[in-house]
């Protein structure tokens, strides 16, 4: 039984890796053990690599049936930034990611919020404004090529935070990435509170553990979070599970996080 449980999760299932990573020594890894990747595009590979680099990547993934999904660049972009030549740089760093939707043809393509309330409190409306523009292109760019764009929490103190955005947003099918782990180390609000609010709109999970301090990226169980909660209360809204990507910061991390998903997978 447990084997047939493993073959079914590990269909909705990524694991995040840089392309760099990819690229240098990770994808034969991959194949060989049949795991979907979520393809983080950072700046350094976006100037590194050529379209023909990407392209020869993308092409093996295809060729072993496997699903991808991306993390689109984060670092340092502001989306909502009320400055026109700070929303141009990240815009520009999305147009590259575009590019790149016709060769891995993801699934979905996850980007960061950007908010933070100690930095964009006081201008919070302009900061939705100005990031909706950005994020209604970038969502119609993917879309018209059968890719959706999933926004994902890092420094949200609560789930209001993201839900204005998201609301802005539905009428271009902009789904919400729940990242559990930024929940529990950032959040002043607990898990069932963010699923309360959020239920709806979740289409895409970032899971990795914590002790409720630190982005400590630990296995699945190596930490202080509910995940059973979280994989009950969405089988009882879902018959089929959302995209689901684990986020583990070192290899010998991933085998357990696998583990510990198949013992509570409820699908």
């Amino acid at each position: 039984m447990g084997k047939s449980i493993m073959n079914r999760m590990i269909n909705h299932v990524h694991v995040n890796i840089p392309f760099t990573m990819l690229h240098e020594s990770y994808l034969h890894k991959f194949i060989a053990a049949r795991m979907n990747p979520e393809i983080g595009i950072d700046a350094v590979a976006l100037d590194r690599f050529s379209i023909s680099d990407f392209k020869k990547i993308a092409d093996m993934i295809h060729a072993n049936g496997l699903k991808i999904t991306i993390h689109a660049p984060f670092m340092d972009l502001a989306p909502g930034s009320p400055d026109d030549a700070v929303r141009a740089v990240a815009k520009d760093r999305f147009e590259q990611v575009i590019r790149l939707v016709p060769l891995f043809k993801p699934k979905s393509i996850v980007g960061h919020t950007g908010y933070d309330h100690k930095r964009y409190g006081f201008l919070k409306d302009l900061w939705i404004q100005k990031g909706n523009e950005i994020w209604k292109w970038f969502a119609e760019e993917i879309r018209d090529q059968g890719t959706k764009l999933m926004l994902e929490n890092v420094y949200e103190r609560n789930p209001h935070e993201c839900k204005e955005l998201i609301e802005g947003l539905k009428d271009k099918g902009v789904g919400f990435c729940l990242d559990v782990g930024h929940v529990t180390a950032f959040s002043s609000t607990g898990l069932s509170e963010w699923l309360e609010v959020m239920g709806d709109d979740i289409e895409q999970l970032h899971l990795h553990d914590n002790h409720g301090v630190e982005d400590e990226h630990l296995a699945l169980g190596k930490g202080c979070i509910d995940f059973s909660m979280l994989f009950q209360y969405l089988k009882d809204k879902r018959t089929e599970p959302p995209i689901i990507t684990l986020e583990p910061h070192k290899e010998e991390d991933l085998p357990p996080a696998l583990q510990y998903l198949e013992k509570i997978w409820p699908w």
